[in-house]
């Protein structure tokens, strides 16, 4: 995944609704918590930062993790 890319969000179950397609316009490093494999108690010494893409959408720009996206159009 790369700036300039079309992207969604992966879809988690067959049933769900497809998602806005936005446009990637940075590749940025955070840290993410997941409580539901990590468990409620936060550490952020156990976790080192991932990719996250800052996607562009219609009205607003979101960092989301680049494992939750998938690519519908690279350029």
């Amino acid at each position: 995944m790369k700036v300039g890319d079309l992207v969604r969000l992966k879809k988690i179950h067959e049933t769900q609704q497809t998602t806005r397609s936005g446009v990637v316009i940075d590749i940025i490093k955070k840290k993410v918590w997941r409580t539901t494999e990590q468990g409620e108690a936060i550490d952020w010494n156990k976790v080192d930062p991932e990719d996250h893409a800052t996607v562009l959408y219609d009205d607003c720009h979101l960092n989301i993790p680049v494992v939750d996206l998938e690519v519908i159009r690279a350029i």
